[in-house]
């Protein structure tokens, strides 16, 4: 099957809330972009009943809520979308290829916030029992189907422990197996008390799932006590694993630096160590992953972009000015050493019309600084046939601009 080309300006990978908020910032800035989402915009916090510590929401908002306001604002800004997997990348050069089963897009940028999977437990019979046999990683979506019913959750983070409460809304009993001591949680404080203090939740601490049992559907998940080694069976109706998740960053292995756990490496601008790509969101390897980090990410991430784009455009027509003379200033605009240089550059301009003379101030963003291998300003960078001849930096006098030319 011969698949058909499209260009983009950006590519995201992920609707997550890292990738949509991205999505706002380069759409908002015109740029042509596209978010590829293979399952459903939004991505994992769709899954969250409730969500109280997202600025702006003093009542609180549903996953779900908030992240169609999300999906509503990128397309009020242009940004498309596409429901479906990705097969395959090449990040390398100036032009991006990203590959689905019918199309290759293409762009300037990728930005990946392909989020993560679910982690299972890795006890016997699990693969079994997934989704609709018994196994959920979704309070939201199968609360109600457990209306009468009692339900294991497995683990004591904060997902674990504000979805069980939001169960007993439905179920007449929660029980919930806990890796700790008893009493020791891995949530918020908040949350941890009113887990103690809800009748309809039981304990078993101390306790991993040795293995899930049942016929055509999940009915018994058995406990191992991680001191006494006692396994003790627990008949259930469902069982919903909240211990985590994995990065999905399969695609990138070989490409993109990661952790050993998966997770990609960014600085603080969301690059990647390839130019062009970024990384944010549950994908990137950081401190905290909440929608409100997603959101911090995908800002960033979406200038970085605009600014990567058009700092490309510049150094390519400007910089570079098709292989004739150019004479590049690499300046910062907070020092006033290196405005009172402006005069020099500007009277050499008046003089020498067939140079192309070039300001760039480095205060807001650095990348065409990069892009020349300057690191300290101020800077002068002699160009001919798109090739840096020369550098000068620090005090720099009319003259020496003047000789830089001549070399």
């Amino acid at each position: 099957m011969i698949k058909k080309t499209e260009s983009y300006d950006v590519i995201i990978i992920g609707g997550g809330a890292a990738g949509l908020t991205a999505g706002i910032y380069c759409g908002r800035a015109k740029l042509k972009t596209l978010i590829i989402e293979k399952t459903l915009v939004g991505g994992l916090a769709t899954y969250t009943n409730e969500i109280e510590n997202y600025p702006g929401f003093p009542e609180g908002i549903t996953g779900l809520g908030l992240m169609e306001l999300f999906h509503k604002q990128a397309k009020k800004f242009g940004v498309e979308f596409k429901l479906t997997d990705v097969r395959s990348v090449n990040l390398e050069g100036e032009i991006k290829q990203v590959e689905t089963f019918r199309t290759i897009y293409q762009a300037k940028v990728v930005i990946i916030g392909s989020g993560g999977k679910p982690r299972l437990t890795g006890a016997a019979n699990e693969e079994l029992y997934l989704y609709d046999k018994g196994i959920s990683f979704c309070a939201t979506c199968d609360a109600a189907a457990n209306t009468g019913k009692t339900v294991m959750v497995i683990g004591s983070g904060d997902a674990a422990i504000e979805e069980g409460m939001f169960l007993t809304k439905f179920a007449d009993k929660v029980i919930i197996s806990v890796i700790h001591d008893t009493g020791k949680m891995d949530c918020n404080e908040i949350a941890k008390a009113q887990a103690l203090a809800n009748p309809r939740i039981d304990f078993m601490w101390n306790t991993v799932v040795d293995s899930f049992e049942g016929g055509e559907r999940l009915h018994t998940v058995i406990l191992r006590n991680l001191k006494t080694e006692e396994k003790t069976p627990v008949n259930v109706d469902s069982c919903f694993l909240f211990i985590g998740y994995l990065p999905n960053t399969e695609l990138f292995n070989n490409i993109l630096n990661m952790t050993h756990g998966g997770y990609l490496v960014t600085n603080e601008r969301m690059e990647t160590n390839i130019s062009g790509v970024f990384a944010v969101g549950d994908v990137r390897d950081k401190f905290l992953k909440q929608v409100a980090t997603a959101v911090g990410d995908g800002s960033i991430a979406g200038y970085s972009a605009e600014k990567y784009i058009s700092e490309s455009e510049i150094y390519e027509k400007q910089i570079l000015n098709e292989g004739k003379s150019s004479l590049v200033y690499i300046y910062n605009a907070i020092d006033s050493n290196s405005r009172k240089m402006l005069s020099f550059f500007k009277e050499f301009e008046l003089n020498n019309a067939n140079i192309r003379v070039s300001c760039i101030d480095i205060y807001k963003s650095d990348g065409i600084a990069k892009k020349l291998g300057v690191d300290s300003v101020p800077s002068v960078i002699w160009i001919n046939e798109s090739k840096i001849l020369d550098k000068y930096t620090g005090d720099i006098t009319l003259e020496q601009i003047n000789n830089i030319c001549k070399t």
